[in-house]
């Protein structure tokens, strides 16, 4: 059985092929998102943190980026026109989203913000999101990511 989400509901609506996929969650062992990668056995470079961001405390943005790399706060910034960007309180990005930190995700979040994916992402075959739950993650296409997110693809991520 499949675990419902407001993320999976979201995707299913939408009428977009996905599969999900659950991993441990451990939160006290570092770094979640290569800890997923490595539990359902895939390329740090296909699975995408998902990370809420403000651009100059005013602008919320849903950035997702590999596991493996790290945001380039100022690039996400220059999109809007801001000066900088800096990771939302996580109790705010929950209020805004409705996802809990560590399951939050671009789709059906209760806020409709701007998604930035890494430019990276694009052209993998298919890419893992988190599914709006700690321990989850849903493989898509990345054109189907971007097409129900509208996302803007650019270079946002840095080793």
């Amino acid at each position: 059985m499949m675990r419902e989400t407001n993320a999976t509901n979201f995707l299913a609506a939408q009428g977009v092929s996905f599969s999900v996929h659950a991993y441990d969650y451990a939160p006290g062992g570092g770094l979640i998102g290569m800890q997923a990668a490595s539990s359902i056995g895939e390329d740090a470079g296909n699975v995408l943190k998902t990370l809420i961001v403000e651009v100059d405390r005013k602008t919320p943005v849903c950035v997702l980026v590999p596991v493996d790399q790290k945001v380039n706060f100022k690039a996400v910034a220059a999109l809007f026109d801001g000066r900088n960007s800096k990771m939302m309180a996580p109790d705010k990005a929950q209020e805004l989203t409705g996802y809990q930190s560590g399951g939050t995700s671009p789709f059906g979040a209760r806020t409709a913000i701007p998604v930035v994916m890494a430019s990276q992402a694009i052209d993998k075959p298919c890419i893992y999101i988190n599914a709006g739950d700690r321990g989850l993650v849903v493989k898509l296409s990345p054109l189907d990511a971007r097409k129900v997110t509208n996302a803007i693809i650019a270079d946002i991520a840095a080793a």
